[in-house]
């Protein structure tokens, strides 16, 4: 025997109000036509005052029309749409005075209906709060291309990244300078003062990196006591006077580490992408190839090719 329950429409609301994460009915222009559920108070406040509001005036424009953009595909392919997406104060409009919004992240599960609202084409878009998994993911992701040691990117992400700017240098012609640069007598530092000590002028020149080049540069550690600074958008004459710097500020900043007899120093070799580069590695190769001249020459010095 097949049984069926009926529910009155007070037990209706009810479910729908304890649903845990927010489900909005959403129109094709972008009006809250109804909110349901978000009853999850570690997630969610109080949400039902947006019924009847427009996210035009809720949210500034480009994320508006970045919603509006994604209803709009949920309505065109009438399959389930999932996407992921961030918000916080600076997606809002009208906080002036207010308390900012903690940055959150979202999976929106959007879903075509069968009938209109209002006149209007709509979509039920369930909304949950995936920061937690967000942050986790960014957490895993920083691990495996960060250096433990260092602080800066590892090997592997500066090899990925090279090959990206590569790519953009080969469509573009966008100018990209390298810089390759170790601590001088390295191997006596660690003689003469322990290993432990070595690990501190290795993050002591990391934090240098940090604290002296430009947003836009990407530096690593290649491995031991060797570093690699990618400087985009950037010349070798224009590398030069950046590259120096980091040389002055490296050697003061060993040298406040304690007396490491002729180890307060480092020496490095720049070089800039070229047409005839088959890949990154040959603009690689013949930084590594000043570096050395920078050895052969006396130390404590940038050698440009």
């Amino acid at each position: 025997m097949l049984y069926k329950t009926v529910l009155s429409s007070e037990q209706i609301a009810s479910v729908l109000k304890a649903l845990p994460d927010p489900a909005f009915l959403l129109t094709r222009s972008g009006r809250y036509a109804a909110i349901f559920g978000g009853a999850d108070v570690r997630y969610y406040n109080e949400i039902g005052f947006l019924a009847g509001k427009t996210m035009s005036g809720l949210l500034v424009p480009a994320k508006a029309e970045w919603f509006l953009g994604e209803i709009h595909k949920a309505l065109a392919t009438r399959s389930l749409h999932v996407v992921e997406y961030g918000l916080d104060s600076e997606d809002l409009l009208g906080m002036n005075g207010k308390a900012p919004l903690k940055a959150s992240w979202f999976e929106g599960r959007v879903q075509a209906l069968d009938f209109q609202v209002d006149g209007e084409d709509a979509v039920l878009w369930v909304a949950s709060n995936i920061t937690a998994r967000h942050q986790l993911e960014a957490q895993l992701r920083l691990h495996s291309e960060s250096d433990e040691l260092s602080g800066l990117y590892n090997r592997r992400k500066l090899m990925a990244s090279l090959a990206e700017h590569y790519q953009v240098f080969r469509r573009y012609g966008t100018p990209t300078t390298l810089l390759i640069f170790d601590i001088d007598h390295f191997k006596n530092i660690n003689d003469q003062f322990g290993h432990l000590f070595g690990d501190k002028a290795i993050r002591a020149a990391a934090d240098v990196c940090r604290d002296e080049l430009r947003s836009t540069d990407f530096p690593a550690r290649l491995g031991g006591d060797e570093f690699v600074v990618l400087m985009p958008h950037t010349t070798r004459e224009q590398a030069a006077p950046i590259a120096e710097r980091l040389r002055l500020r490296v050697a003061e900043a060993l040298l406040r580490l304690g007396a490491i007899g002729g180890g307060g120093t480092i020496s490095g070799g720049l070089s800039e992408f070229l047409a005839g580069d088959a890949h990154a590695e040959d603009a690689l190769k013949r930084a590594d190839d000043a570096l050395y001249r920078a050895k052969r020459g006396g130390r404590n010095r940038i050698v440009s090719v």
